[in-house]
């Protein structure tokens, strides 16, 4: 399994409870595609550069998790038409490393 990192913002006006739904929804589906769910962190609302569908801010969201490389296209296509989703990103989590394999940035 390869480890990733997931940023999602989440429209204000479909979520009642500031994405806590979201992201229990998010780490069952993990779980249940056979991965393991490392951190979940809710990095609160905040205003955007540019409208985004005639929206001014939104909800972020961001997990580190390790899932198989196949299941990851799940991901994308479960929440491809997702209406409380404005825009969402799935990235290989690598973090720099110094001389030591100490973690630099965490």
């Amino acid at each position: 399994m390869k480890k990733y990192e997931a940023v999602f913002i989440l429209d204000i006006r479909k979520t009642d409870d500031e994405g806590a739904a979201f992201s229990k929804e998010f780490g069952e589906l993990i779980e249940s595609l056979g991965g393991k769910m490392e951190s979940a962190v809710p990095m609160g609302r905040k205003q955007f550069t540019y409208e985004i569908d005639k929206r001014r801010a939104g909800l972020y969201f961001d997990f580190v998790f390790e899932l198989a490389a196949a299941k990851v296209k799940d991901i994308k296509e479960k929440y491809k038409l997702d209406q409380r989703i404005l825009r969402n990103m799935i990235i290989t989590y690598d973090r720099p490393a110094d001389a030591n394999g100490n973690k630099l940035v965490d």
